[in-house]
């Protein structure tokens, strides 16, 4: 096997790309981790729903996995990927080009490059996202429990993202943004306690405080603790499309085990998985190792048996042509009467 080529790349160091990280290293896999540094949840002061880890800062998160890496001899690069490029020959080969010139070579590739939040273009809001304008209730939500919530009406969840906010409190306003809600969904809404504003909202409302309410486009505000915003995600999978995976729904399709239609091209976390909380994507990254892995096994052994049967044929011709020599020379002695 070439020296300079890499068991697997992955790109991304998250949750995900670093669980695979480890469990590779613990399979005695060479491997390099590539990590562009601008995780999504950086905004977030901290994570919740991760058992052992519930409240750790997301960056505490990601130092200690890069700490656990380091006793295995991993160190993740800062570096972005421009390109994987597949490269010719019966069994997968990629070359991995960085930003600055430098490339990688790899036998397997796993991506974990996340995705990112589109969030609606209101004053405000931005400033205070992962602070007290939220996505998430199981990430979020008991934090503000019980306090004054708003719930912005910007995608086709909504009304399902309002009646779950309704677990944390009893004070939950739906900012109906112009968006159509039905007469059945007014109803459960209603009987669940929750009012329903029809104005545009104009700007979100906060001091160095935090958030203190929801101004109208008829200039009343609305006072509130925290808001509630359904993002627009977008997954970073320009890398797996520009390898030509197959995408479904949005999304660049997957096994239960992270192979995309690409072999040797391996997927896990937000990148192909948005509604993934830390903690899944922490699993997807393991699962998909322990599949890269066995796949690189099986690569192994086919490698060696036909190894094994070059050598061996090679092996068996050279002795029959010594035998066929010796041979000869007996009877060229005995034609002589030696």
């Amino acid at each position: 096997m070439n020296e300079n080529m890499h068991d697997v790349v992955v790109i991304g160091g998250g949750a995900a790309g670093l669980s695979a990280g480890l469990v590779l290293a613990r399979a005695r896999r060479r491997i390099t981790i590539l990590d562009g540094g601008a995780p999504r949840n950086a905004p977030a002061a901290h994570m919740h729903g991760f058992l052992s880890r519930d409240g750790m800062p997301p960056a505490a998160l990601l130092e200690a996995g890069r700490a656990e890496l380091a006793g295995y001899g991993v160190e993740p690069i800062t570096a972005r990927v421009d390109e994987v490029a597949r490269e010719d020959g019966p069994e997968p080969a990629f070359t991995v080009r960085l930003t600055g010139g430098a490339s990688l070579r790899a036998r397997r590739i796993l991506v974990a490059t996340g995705l990112r939040d589109e969030l609606p273009d209101l004053p405000g809001l931005r400033e205070r996202w992962g602070k007290d304008v939220l996505h998430c209730p199981y990430c979020h939500g008991y934090e503000v429990r019980d306090r004054p919530i708003g719930v912005l009406a910007t995608g086709p969840m909504a009304v399902h993202q309002t009646l779950l906010v309704r677990q944390w409190s009893s004070d939950v306003v739906l900012f109906g943004q112009g968006r159509e809600i039905s007469p059945e969904d007014r109803e459960r809404l209603a009987a669940r306690g929750v009012t329903i504003r029809e104005g545009q909202v104009k700007r979100v409302v906060a001091d160095d405080d935090g958030l203190r309410g929801v101004e109208l486009a008829d200039g009343r505000v609305v006072d509130r603790g925290a808001l509630f915003v359904q993002s627009t995600m977008i997954p970073n999978d320009g890398l797996l499309t520009g390898l030509g995976c197959a995408r479904e729904d949005g999304l660049v399709r997957t096994d239960g085990k992270g192979r995309t239609a690409v072999p040797g091209v391996s997927a896990a976390g937000n990148v192909v998985n948005p509604h993934a909380q830390v903690i899944m994507a922490a699993a997807e990254g393991s699962a998909a190792a322990m599949a890269l892995n066995a796949d690189l096994v099986e690569g192994d052994v086919q490698r060696a048996v036909r190894h094994d049967r070059v050598t061996g044929r090679r092996a068996t011709e050279f002795g029959g042509a010594v035998e066929a020599m010796i041979a000869e020379a007996v009877l060229g002695d005995r034609r002589h009467g030696l």
